[in-house]
C-alpha cells in the first residue's frame, strides 16, 4: 500500500523526459531495482580482457526484451542470448529466464512476534532463475554462472550471515576498519563511504542469508535475501587480479559516486558448462522487505539474521 519504494532506482524514472533519454542513450541503463547478470564478470563484462580498462554491460543480457508469459500465478520472463567470453574468444549461446511470484513472510507463524508484525509492512518475492547452454558450446567446456543483484539506497548497513568468523576479500576501493566489522557470525559493511567499494565472501562460509538495514527518521526498512549456497558448487566470478581465485558466492558494492549513490546486494548461482552433462542450471531465492517503528525493525533483524539492529 506504499508508493516508497524498498530499492533503489535511477531518478531519471520519476520524470517522463529524462527516462525516455536515459533510455535512448548508448550507455548503461541503469534503471536500478532487481536484475539478473551472468558471470564470469571477467568474461561477459571486460571485452579486452586481460586488459581491464573497458567495463561494459553487454546490452544483449541487460538492454534486451524478454518474452513475458503468466505462469503459476506469477510471471515468467525469457530471453535467448548471445555473448562473448574474453578469455575464450568464442561467442556462447544461453538462454535466460525468471520466474516471479509472492513470498509469503517467514515470520507469519511465530506467536512470539505477531505484535512485531502488525506495526510493520511487509513486501515480499520468489524468484526462479534458470540458465541453459544451447548450440555448440554446450558441448564444449564453457562455466557460466547466474549473477543475481538488488540495488539499494545508499547509506544502510549490509549484513551478511556466516557461520563462523571471516574475513572478506577486498575486491577494490579502500574500506576503513570502521566500515567492515567480521564478527563471529556476521560481515557488517556500512555503506556510508565516498567512491566505490566492493567485497566478497565464500560459499564455505555464508549462511545464504543477507540483508540490508538502513533507517531515516524514527522508521527502519530490512531488505532480506534468502538463497542456496552451495560450497561444493562451482563458483566462477573472480578477482581481476587473480582469475585463479573461485568460490566466492557473495558480493557487496557501496557506490557513491558519479555512477549515483546505491549500494549492491548481490549473490552468485554455482556455474554450468564444466562439462557436457551440466548445460542447465536453476536457482531459487525468496526477498523479504519490511518497513516500520526503528525498535520493531531491530527485533526482525535480529531474529532473521541473529544480530541487533
Amino acid at each position: 500500500g506504499s508508493e516508497e519504494n524498498f530499492y533503489w532506482t535511477n531518478r531519471a524514472l520519476e520524470k517522463g523526459d529524462a527516462a525516455t533519454a536515459l533510455f535512448e542513450h548508448d550507455g548503461w541503463h541503469n534503471t536500478g531495482g532487481d536484475r539478473t547478470w551472468l558471470t564470469p564478470e571477467l568474461d561477459i563484462f571486460f571485452p579486452d580482457y586481460p586488459r581491464a580498462r573497458q567495463h561494459w554491460e553487454p546490452p544483449q543480457l541487460d538492454a534486451s526484451e524478454y518474452q513475458v508469459i503468466d505462469e503459476n500465478d506469477g510471471v515468467r520472463m525469457t530471453q535467448s542470448m548471445t555473448l562473448h567470453f574474453a578469455r575464450c574468444g568464442r561467442d556462447i549461446e544461453l538462454e535466460l529466464s525468471k520466474w516471479l511470484g509472492p513470498a509469503a513472510n517467514p515470520l507469519r507463524y511465530e506467536r512470539d512476534m505477531a505484535e512485531v508484525l502488525r506495526s510493520v509492512a511487509y513486501a515480499g518475492y520468489t524468484q526462479r532463475t534458470t540458465l541453459s547452454l544451447h548450440g555448440p558450446s554446450a558441448d564444449e567446456t564453457i562455466e557460466v554462472g547466474i549473477w543475481n543483484l538488488i540495488q539499494l539506497p545508499h547509506g544502510g548497513d549490509l549484513l551478511i550471515s556466516t557461520y563462523s568468523k571471516v574475513k572478506p576479500r577486498i575486491l577494490f576501493g579502500e574500506i576503513p576498519a570502521d566500515a567492515l566489522i567480521c564478527e563471529d557470525h556476521l560481515v557488517r559493511f556500512r555503506m556510508c563511504l565516498a567512491g566505490e567499494q566492493k567485497i566478497a565472501v565464500r560459499a564455505a562460509a555464508v549462511t545464504g542469508r543477507v540483508g540490508y538495514l538502513w533507517s531515516s527518521g524514527h522508521q527502519s526498512s530490512l531488505v532480506v535475501r534468502n538463497f542456496f549456497a552451495d560450497p561444493s558448487g562451482q563458483y566462477v566470478d573472480v578477482p581481476r587480479d587473480e582469475p585463479a581465485d573461485l568460490g566466492y558466492a557473495v558480493h557487496a558494492v557501496n557506490v557513491n559516486s558519479d555512477l549515483g549513490d546505491f549500494c549492491e546486494l548481490e549473490y552468485h548461482a554455482p556455474a554450468i558448462g564444466q562439462d557436457a552433462n551440466h548445460v542447465h542450471g536453476e536457482d531459487l531465492s525468496r526477498v523479504w522487505a519490511f518497513r516500520g517503528p526503528r525498535e520493531q525493525i531491530a527485533v526482525l533483524t535480529h531474529r532473521l539474521l541473529g544480530v541487533r539492529g
